[in-house]
């Protein structure tokens, strides 16, 4: 969410920014849309003004038995009332109006973020280590995965569909060795806290990270009211084509369906970045706890609405998977270092497990709708030669805390201001399983544990079919 007054400020750097970004200017439109309801907010504060005056002018008027003058006043009264009611009515709604818009407008890019159309204009900032060299020619994970018998998309697909895997024996070991390895280097070298979140969130939550309304058709609906409404629409519909008895009605099945209208709707969590930042929700903190570090591990559930075509084969991208979040919440003059530090972090799992990588800095074409700044950690994949995402790593600043109204205060009795969100991959286990499987696979088919990884593995140095 934006701040108006900076836009009222400065409607120029506005719409600058949003042209970095490849978005046309709307100050003015959003302007014109502010000009109206502030117009509309003081004629209602002077008719209220008005309502108050009018309102002790009719005990003047009957003290002193001028009942003529304490009628037309009750009239005013009256009149005013009902105008000020139809008048909170429009503020309410053209309210809405600006926060649905303001709703869909990206974060805007930091000074420091390079411009860019798409991914070919971002910028490497740095790498790790080396790529591994065979003598013979690199597979892809689920080649290896399927020939050691450990990786099944065929049985996954009849479950479920396109884009699901199940992993058996060393490799679901290997997975879940992956992110114990993950929560303990977080927890235990760089403190953060760990949390065992629920995956399922309402409408607010997912609005606060910025997944609502913009991204609904990329996320997973556990639509307990839209099946309700559809199965009593059907029952409704029945009943009457079959004709009701006089005076039956179907009124238990139209009250059942306002009921259903109201009842709690569920969002499946696309990443645990969502109900970890929402944990500081309509909070005021204190700011010497700041910053506050979570992680967890959880299962992400993504629809890829926009991934047709895209890495149809393996575990690149799938709609459930599994990854270790990590989310800082921190004062505004502090988040350019945690981004830095989280990164760091994110990059020290490939660092520990010897996986060759580079830290991309993100172009303003690129990077995520909530995002002002993100790093984008690229691990290499021999089997497709190349790098390929396996973190990303954004600094939101105020954007999201502003839509979940999340503030702290530096010093007591002093004003509250708006807290800074950031988040990151710390990692994609699945992406970091199949990371491994490709770099430490071995000629005969078998893959070599990493030896952080082994204490996990209870010593297993080999993973063969």
């Amino acid at each position: 969410m934006h701040d108006l007054k900076l836009i009222r400020d400065d409607p120029q750097a506005f719409d600058l920014a949003l042209k970095r970004r490849g978005l046309a200017p709307l100050s003015t439109d959003i302007l014109a849309r502010d000009t109206a309801l502030r117009a509309l907010l003081s004629k209602l504060q002077n008719m209220q003004a008005r309502r108050n005056d009018a309102s002790r002018q009719i005990g003047q008027a009957k003290a002193k038995k001028d009942e003529a003058a304490a009628s037309a006043l009750i009239a005013e009264v009256a009149g005013l009332k009902d105008q000020i009611q139809g008048g909170e009515d429009e503020e309410r709604r053209l309210q809405s109006q600006l926060n649905d818009f303001l709703a869909t407008i990206p974060n805007l890019p930091a000074d420091d973020v390079p411009d860019g159309a798409d991914e070919t204009a971002n910028v490497e900032v740095r790498r790790w280590g080396d790529a591994p060299k065979f003598d013979f020619a690199a597979k892809e994970h689920f080649e290896l995965g399927e020939a050691l018998g450990q990786m099944d998309f065929a049985a996954a697909a009849r479950m479920s569909g396109s884009r699901f895997v199940i992993l058996k024996g060393q490799l679901a070991r290997l997975e879940r060795a992956i992110a114990q390895f993950m929560l303990d280097l977080h927890t235990e070298e760089f403190g953060y806290t760990e949390v065992s979140p629920p995956l399922l969130v309402r409408d607010a939550t997912m609005f606060g990270t910025g997944q609502l309304p913009k991204f609904s058709n990329d996320q997973f609906f556990a639509g307990e009211r839209e099946w309700r409404k559809k199965h009593l629409f059907e029952a409704l519909e029945s009943e009457e084509s079959r004709g009701l008895r006089a005076g039956s009605g179907p009124e238990f099945l139209t009250d059942l369906l306002e009921k259903a209208e109201k009842s709690e709707q569920f969002w499946l969590i696309p990443t645990a970045e969502v109900p970890l930042t929402n944990l500081v929700r309509e909070q005021i903190l204190n700011g010497p706890e700041l910053p506050l570090r979570f992680t967890a591990f959880t299962p992400c559930f993504r629809a890829e609405a926009g991934a047709a075509g895209k890495d149809t084969t393996g575990m690149m991208r799938m709609h459930q998977f599994s990854k270790v979040e990590l989310v800082s919440i921190t004062a505004p003059e502090h988040s350019a270092a945690e981004h830095e530090r989280m990164t760091n972090c994110a990059q020290e799992v490939l660092k520990r497990l010897g996986l060759h990588h580079r830290v991309m800095v993100l172009c303003t074409g690129d990077m995520g709708f909530a995002s002002t700044k993100t790093y984008d950690i690229e691990v290499w994949l021999p089997g497709q030669n190349r790098f390929r995402e396996i973190s990303s790593c954004s600094n939101c600043a105020d954007f999201q805390a502003r839509r979940m109204n999340a503030r702290f205060r530096a010093e007591q009795g002093k004003t509250t201001r708006f807290v800074h969100t950031l988040n990151g991959s710390g990692l994609a286990v699945g992406r970091t399983l199949l990371a491994i499987v490709e770099n430490y696979q071995q000629r005969d088919g078998s893959i070599t544990v990493p030896a952080a990884l082994r204490p996990y593995m209870r010593g297993l140095e080999r993973i063969s079919a």
